[in-house]
């Protein structure tokens, strides 16, 4: 709970009553490796704060292949927000890939607490801004590059993430064959 609220206290001042009253509103949730907090085809019902773990984020190209665009690491909010907000179907999967601990907000919950705390709003307007420039600032380097550097890069941004989670993920995320990923750890080395 501490992590979660030192997270939210970077974005904006709240009394104790307030961070009270937004724990009183979390749900501890517990995931194992591979289960969905959030599934294509269905509308997202809780948004997260990832306490312990790693999720990813995925969907099926018109090949039916797989392909993982993010990872969600410890102390970063997991959701797929603009569904959530909007409760309209999702077109992605959010999955375990470790097994993990999230603090969960029902819908219902979440705009409880916008409508009881004047600031929560700008708050929370401010997290979702900083989610959407480490997403991009993530993201972007990896279209110019090529595949070694993308796996370099990769490294910088997750250190460590390469150990946690299956290669298969990583290789989909960086557009590369599992192969190339193995040829490219073995020369990096």
């Amino acid at each position: 709970m501490e992590a979660f609220i030192n997270y939210v206290l970077q974005f904006g001042n709240l009394n104790k009553q307030q961070t009270d009253f937004i724990i009183g509103k979390a749900k501890a949730l517990e995931l194992r490796k591979e289960d969905y907090f959030s599934e294509a085809g269905k509308i997202p019902r809780h948004l997260g704060f990832l306490l312990e773990g790693v999720v990813r984020f995925c969907y099926y190209n018109n090949k039916g292949e797989e392909i993982t665009h993010s990872f969600v690491e410890e102390n970063n909010f997991v959701s797929d927000q603009q569904r959530f907000d909007a409760e309209i179907i999702s077109s992605e999967y959010i999955q375990a890939e470790t097994d993990c601990k999230l603090l969960v907000f029902s819908k219902k919950d979440w705009d409880e607490i916008g409508n009881t705390i004047v600031s929560w709003k700008e708050i929370e307007n401010l997290i979702l801004k900083n989610c959407l420039l480490k997403a991009i600032e993530r993201r972007s380097p990896l279209v110019s590059e090529d595949a070694t550097n993308r796996y370099l890069l990769f490294n910088q941004h997750f250190p460590g993430l390469v150990n946690r989670v299956p290669l298969s993920h990583v290789a989909s995320y960086l557009g590369i064959t599992q192969q190339s990923l193995s040829r490219i750890r073995r020369n990096v080395r």
